[in-house]
């Protein structure tokens, strides 16, 4: 997995402190914790992935942007791109506040699988999906409420079982893959095609909550 990245005192004994540092430490300690927390995104499933780990967005306000892949940019690149043009957009309307954003690609040889809207479109979808391997890339970028910005990039690699005619129109009839990237859910019905899986399992779902925490612990920002 390629992951792109960018931070004994003992009782009774005396010692002499530095006040003025010591009070300094302490406003910006209280300043990250009153940071308030906004989530570029209106993805539910972004929203229940951070739950499980404790953390619940002060606001949610999903980035306007255009999402159209630049001429020969590959498909890491385009999720990682992607993710720091929401926090930023986001972000300048709201600089006093750490902007979460994040972007999911699904890449099947040198092809993007784009979210599927129709019935046509998840049909050619699973059709480059079975049995083959394809990667899934998530962004995620943060901006800190003194403008830095923090990104990384997750892969994780997925491979479906070969599917039958029955899968398929199972699938389709489903409704699962309405709006999902790769045309596919794998925490639903989706998660009996799949062989093989290496790296997050919550990146394919739409966040790397590994990647997630690590950015957050890093920038200071303390839930609650």
């Amino acid at each position: 997995m390629s992951k792109a990245n960018l931070e004994n005192h003992h009782p009774g004994e005396d010692r002499d402190l530095d006040t003025s540092q010591t009070k300094d430490t302490r406003f910006r300690e209280e300043g990250s914790r009153k940071k308030p927390l906004i989530l570029a995104s209106a993805s539910p499933r972004r929203i229940e992935l951070l739950k499980q780990i404790g953390i619940v967005p002060d606001d949610v306000i999903p980035a306007d942007i255009d999402e159209t892949p630049l001429k020969g940019e590959l498909p890491r690149d385009l999720a990682l791109r992607l993710s720091r043009e929401k926090a930023l957009a986001v972000s300048k309307e709201n600089s006093e506040s750490f902007i979460l954003a994040a972007d999911t690609v699904v890449e099947t040889g040198r092809s993007v699988l784009d979210k599927t809207v129709n019935e046509g479109q998840a049909r050619a979808a699973l059709a480059k999906l079975s049995g083959k391997r394809h990667r899934v890339y998530g962004g995620i970028t943060l901006v800190k409420p003194d403008g830095r910005t923090i990104s990384r990039l997750c892969t994780t690699h997925v491979q479906f079982k070969r599917l039958s005619a029955a899968d398929t129109e199972a699938y389709i009839a489903s409704k699962e893959w309405d709006g999902k990237a790769g045309g596919y859910a794998i925490q639903g019905l989706a998660a009996g095609y799949i062989k093989f899986i290496r790296g997050s399992y919550s990146n394919v779902v739409g966040l790397s909550l590994y990647d997630t925490m690590k950015i957050l612990d890093g920038a200071g920002y303390k839930p609650g």
